[in-house]
């Protein structure tokens, strides 16, 4: 951490301050359910609202201080146990903690002298002016010895490009989120059946986050028929048709840390032949772009095997004319594919850190951990396409990690492709599903093409 801040000056030039998230009012006085910051998460592992966590490196009275709420009987009466300033450098392994009533008191002397300091301003308004006035208070007693900080610098790209690159532990919690959000969408696969509304399937996938002591990632997306063209539908009340298909998008959070998987499968079991070609279309292009997420090689790689597979595809069933350049060169394919094909995930479903380094795609490194999730939306008034075609879409999403020898699936157990998801909604047992297990390697049995199909 010091390396990091000091950019080669010295530690005691620099400070951070990471305030929790503050509580969210959903109407009146009731309130969102309560999710802590990212970023003090990540640094200290602390749940409660009203914290602030101050790092001044170099501090020989400590390092790293916390404020935070102090114990109270009738406080805690009403929203249970709180860890209390004294208890929390044992618990969270900071170096000392103080009320955080009196916060404004001690917290200007921490950062008097640094020319520095690091913080997130412009997140939280009302907190953005305490930090001001501190820096302020400062400047007044100058006359007295006293130093306020010279500039505030955006903490996102710090701490952003060191959450890139998770832990062990965060990756034993990261399998955990994604093995419940699988085992969620096999739920709702199975309950899957013509007359079963979007709602009843969220209903399934909540309960299993829930049974796992899990919550939602996100607002689960459950879309049948034309209403997974669009991309953020969250509406969940439409009736699950005959001969459509469904297109779920679901994922979970287990102690912050969370999973995002989007499964498309057909509503009555079984694909027709046209859902089938598009299908393995999509398939094809999320086995592409696994391949191509490998240690060295650079983040834009992964989206651009997804596309070329994607173009091939739709030139192939008559979406697109001409070749796969000049599709790219035109961006003709973005009609039909028109979002990249993933995303950082960890503590944030679209986590924090950088995609492009000075102007350059970035490379991929041992330990990130990305999402894969190509997709084909083909809109219900689309005059452009063949009748069959119209109100079809399609999104795979995958979970993968980097590892030296390749791409490891995450989700492995979420059945990927047509067979897998026919067997399991037919009734299959797990262990008869040809399953993704380990690296995914070249002679991948679930590699399809379009254009060999079974009809």
């Amino acid at each position: 951490m010091q390396a990091s801040l000091s950019m080669g000056d010295r530690p005691e030039n620099f400070a951070m301050i990471v305030p929790a998230a503050p509580p969210k009012a959903r109407n009146m006085d009731s309130y969102y359910a309560y999710r802590q910051d990212s970023d003090l998460v990540y640094l200290t592992g602390f749940m409660e609202p009203d914290a602030v966590l101050v790092l001044v490196p170099g501090r020989s009275a400590g390092q790293s201080i916390l404020f935070c709420r102090e114990r109270c009987a009738d406080l805690e009466r009403w929203d249970g146990e709180m860890l209390g300033p004294e208890r929390a450098p044992a618990k969270l392994g900071v170096d000392d903690a103080f009320p955080v009533a009196d916060i404004d008191d001690i917290l200007p002397n921490l950062i008097d002298g640094r020319a520095r300091l690091y913080f997130h301003f412009g997140r939280d308004p009302e907190f953005d002016l305490r930090v001001l006035n501190w820096i302020n208070r400062l400047r007044v007693q100058r006359a007295q010895g006293a130093k306020a900080p010279e500039s505030i610098i955006a903490l996102n790209h710090l701490l952003g490009d060191m959450r890139l690159f998770k832990s062990k532990a965060e990756l034993a919690l990261l399998r955990q989120a994604a093995s419940i959000a699988a085992s969620a969408h096999q739920r709702a696969m199975r309950a899957t059946r013509p007359g079963v509304t979007e709602n009843q399937l969220e209903a399934e996938l909540l309960h299993s986050f829930r049974s796992e002591g899990a919550v939602s990632a996100y607002e689960p997306t459950v879309a049948g028929g034309s209403n997974a063209c669009i991309f953020h539908y969250r509406a969940n009340r439409a009736v699950l048709n005959d001969g459509e298909l469904v297109l779920i998008d679901a994922g979970c959070e287990v102690d912050c840390y969370a999973s995002d998987i989007t499964r498309t499968f057909p509503v009555n079991g079984r694909f027709t032949a046209v859902q089938a070609e598009l299908y393995d279309i999509v398939l094809s292009a999320q086995n592409a772009a696994i391949k191509a997420a490998r240690v060295g090689r650079a983040w834009g790689d992964v989206h651009s095997a997804a596309r070329d597979e994607i173009i091939r595809g739709l030139l192939h069933v008559g979406l697109l004319q001409g070749d796969l350049s000049g599709a790219v060169q035109s961006l003709s394919y973005r009609r039909y594919f028109p979002h990249k094909t993933g995303h950082w995930l960890g503590l944030d479903v679209h986590d924090v850190g950088d995609y492009h380094i000075e102007g350059n795609s970035r490379v991929l490194e041992l330990g990130m951990v990305m999402t894969v999730e190509p997709g084909i939306y083909i809109d219900a008034h689309d005059q452009q396409a063949p009748t069959a075609l119209r109100g079809i879409g399609i999104r795979i999403e995958d979970e993968i990690v980097i590892e030296a020898s390749g791409a490891k699936l995450l989700t492995a157990s979420a059945p990927r492709t047509r067979a897998d998801i026919e067997a399991w909604m037919q009734g299959a047992s797990p262990a008869a599903l040809n399953q993704q297990r380990g690296v995914f390697a070249a002679n991948d049995d679930a590699q399809t093409r379009f254009g060999n199909l079974e009809r």
